[in-house]
């Protein structure tokens, strides 16, 4: 039997696509190895978003260049942000890949897969659901809409079935996913919204929890804060990434939210859903960001005290309107110093949150195990460890918590 190995990276949108070409894979013949040197088909998901992710893409492909010459017979494919329209450049540059196609595409070299074919035959209690591709918002530090192009919506009913059969093959939890899922229907004839759906998606049998990602705060709208405050599958947790405390650095990036914006939506939101946890996302080092923009950004964290931050340093991509436009005259020491002060300045944060749920009891979905102990998630996302003689996986179990950090929970099992 031939085997297959896929090597990811970037973010839940890939992890997703990559679960659903090795599906399609085993259901062509293929087995899963978790190496590549013993592969006969190699896939690589691919992301741009940051110089380091590039950096890391184009280092395993030089890595598999070598495995290429010694076994010519290897199939290795490249898809994700990587693949640009550009295929001829890219099939220079790297003459020993076989294939490339774009992300969430079918591989062209095989049959085209039918409905349901790609999805996990076996799925994780937790399971990703694409929902809409590409982005129409051209924020100017972004290479997303140039790689996975303008916005273009799974019909609903194709999604309720979607979540229904995964449900069916085990799973209890789904994320529904798009680099601007709130933005979900607008293309669609009926033109639905991300709140309509998760209304048809509540209604499953089966079905546990709901979660959604990634959100932008201009298009957020108050149907969808109310739908996640009463449909009672919705997890109380949004991804509303901010970018800057800064207005001139908002405007610069072509956001289309000042920071008052988003302050107010934030004020809304939690006027709603007392209990909602939130995360954001920070880029520092932005073209020209002068110490007190970035004090900015660093006050608006301390002010509004999310639960979780991702931060990155800015680095140009390539094609997008910051890369022509902007130079990026912000020191690499100094981007790094000023990450790694928001980085400290979260962990204070985070460690007050979650000491917050010391001795209290979380609802938890199991998702697997890690190094013996049992692992899950709260509603509001926070990653819980317990002990437990018995099968728990995909199992809600009430946990006492007796530890909490700025990273996880720990806590036993409540009778």
């Amino acid at each position: 039997m031939p085997k297959y190995h896929i090597w990811t990276i970037g973010c839940q949108m890939n992890k997703a696509e990559s679960e659903r070409l090795g599906s399609y894979f085993e259901q062509l013949g293929y087995e899963p190895i978790a190496t590549a040197e013993e592969a006969d088909l190699v896939v690589l998901n691919s992301c741009v978003v940051r110089q380091s992710a590039e950096n890391r893409v184009v280092n395993k492909l030089h890595n598999l260049k070598s495995l290429k010459r010694l076994r010519p017979n290897l199939t290795l494919a490249v898809t994700g942000c990587l693949v640009d329209a550009d295929v001829a450049q890219l099939e220079k540059r790297f003459p020993q890949v076989d294939y490339f196609f774009k992300p969430g595409a079918c591989p062209q070299w095989l049959k085209k897969a039918e409905p349901g074919q790609t999805l996990p035959r076996r799925p994780a209690p937790s399971t990703y659901v694409p929902i809409i591709q590409g982005c129409d918002n051209f924020c100017t530090f972004c290479i997303v809409p140039y790689r996975r192009g303008r916005e273009k919506s799974r019909p609903a009913e194709e999604i309720v079935e979607e979540v229904k059969e995964l449900v069916n093959r085990g799973t209890k939890e789904v994320t529904l996913l798009g680099q601007n899922v709130d933005s979900y229907g607008h293309d669609l004839p009926t033109q639905p919204d991300l709140a309509d759906l998760l209304c048809e998606l509540n209604g499953i049998d089966g079905l546990f929890r709901l979660r959604f990602l990634t959100n932008h705060p201009k298009d957020m709208s108050p149907k969808l804060i109310e739908a996640v405050a009463s449909l009672d599958k919705v997890c109380e947790q949004l991804n509303l990434p901010v970018q800057s405390g800064s207005n001139e650095i908002l405007k610069a990036m072509r956001r289309g939210y000042t920071v008052e914006d988003y302050r107010q939506l934030i004020t809304e939101i939690r006027r709603k859903i007392p209990e909602v946890a939130l995360s954001t996302d920070v880029l520092v080092g932005f073209p020209s960001e002068t110490e007190p923009q970035f004090q900015q950004t660093v006050d608006l964290l301390s002010e509004l005290k999310f639960d979780t931050v991702h931060v990155a340093a800015y680095s140009p991509r390539p094609g997008t309107i910051s890369a022509r436009k902007l130079e990026d005259n912000i020191s690499p020491a100094e981007k790094r110093r000023r990450l790694s002060q928001i980085e400290r300045l979260q962990e204070s944060i985070a460690t007050e949150i979650n000491a917050r749920l010391q001795d209290k009891t979380v609802e938890v979905l199991v998702e697997g195990e890690r190094k013996g102990r049992w692992q899950g998630r709260t509603r509001g996302g926070k990653l819980v460890f317990f002990d437990d003689s018995n099968d728990c996986l995909g199992k809600l179990m009430n946990i006492r918590v007796e530890k909490t950090s700025p990273w996880s929970l720990q806590g036993r099992v409540e009778c």
